[in-house]
């Protein structure tokens, strides 16, 4: 428990809200608060409790659907340092 939680204090400092949460409470979606500028779309990120994981998904500016799965929560923190200020 303390790991998702600790996923979600890190989706939230990377600009990400609750959305809903979903099977039994087992997995939580968030979107980013802003949309890209170049897509017009919002970041989603699900968090699941079942695996521990936290997945993010962005659409590129070829129209693709893209992802990044986190195992830990460091990995994440490291992820939205590198990506570009919107």
């Amino acid at each position: 428990m303390e790991k998702l939680q600790a996923f979600q204090a890190a989706a939230r400092e990377g600009g990400f809200v609750a959305v809903e949460e979903c099977n039994e409470g087992t997995v939580l979606w968030l979107r980013k608060q802003t949309s890209d500028a170049a897509t017009q779309t919002h970041q989603r990120m699900c968090i699941d409790s079942t695996s521990n994981i936290s997945t993010v998904y962005w659409m590129t500016s070829l129209g693709k659907v893209d992802s990044k799965t986190f195992r830990n929560v460091s990995n994440l923190q490291e992820w939205f340092a590198l990506r570009p200020a919107e």
